[in-house]
């Protein structure tokens, strides 16, 4: 049976329902009950985060790191807060003492290459992303942040490659579309570049232009015709 005046529990419906000044102050309470109540510490720099309080909500994960000083989720929230405060250099102070915990830890890793980019070190980041696709080859989050620094350091092919492996893995990443097709336009391939804004992947590209040449046409009217053609069956 739930005890409904458990903290946690009633932390939990405070969070669970966004009341998130209520949740704090509930933890100011147990706070002045005892200064070092984990809960109560952990969950008043969750709520600080999501009312945007950053530079308040780090005091209390350092006052979390002060009682266990390798405490992972005191330091994702710090890492957080400090990326937010774009005090980058020290976030990744904190990512590096995770990773010595724990080398593959995605999220960590992902934060990192943000960080990075964040300072210049766009080789660096990513290193890091590198580091969490061999974790996890569908990590939507280092497919596109590789995408898109390969994509600034004017690597444009290699962009499109990585925008592409995202649309594999989410059709409606509509994001992924666009950047890949600027990158097509910068390589000065508007045929690519089209087909890429509606959302076509690289292995299909080819078939639609071999046809617009088969029908003398242009890729446009090809893919055009290729959508009616589609429309058409379904309704059949």
């Amino acid at each position: 049976m739930i005890n409904l005046l458990d903290p946690t529990v009633v932390i939990t419906r405070m969070f669970e329902s966004e009341k998130f000044i209520e949740m704090f102050n509930y933890c100011k309470k147990l706070l002045e009950i005892n200064p070092n109540d984990m809960v109560g510490l952990q969950n008043s720099a969750l709520a600080l985060l999501h009312l945007e309080k950053f530079e308040d909500a780090i005091i209390y994960c350092d006052r979390v790191l002060k009682i266990k000083n390798f405490d992972i989720y005191a330091l994702k929230n710090k890492i957080y807060s400090l990326e937010k405060l774009k005090k980058y250099d020290e976030a990744i102070t904190c990512c590096k003492i995770i990773l010595e915990i724990d080398g593959n830890d995605i999220w960590v890793l992902n934060s990192m290459g943000l960080s990075l980019n964040e300072l210049d070190r766009h080789e660096e980041a990513i290193e890091f992303y590198d580091k969490t696709l061999k974790i996890d080859n569908k990590d939507i989050t280092a497919l596109m942040n590789k995408a898109i620094t390969l994509d600034f350091l004017r690597k444009y092919k290699e962009s499109i490659e990585y925008y592409d492996k995202a649309q594999l893995i989410d059709s409606n990443l509509s994001e992924a579309s666009i950047a890949k097709s600027k990158a097509f336009e910068k390589l000065g391939m508007d045929d690519e570049a089209f087909l890429a804004a509606q959302g076509v992947l690289i292995k299909d590209m080819e078939p639609i232009k071999f046809a617009a040449k088969k029908n003398n046409c242009s890729v446009f009217h090809q893919y055009c015709q290729n959508e009616f053609e589609e429309l058409k069956s379904k309704k059949l």
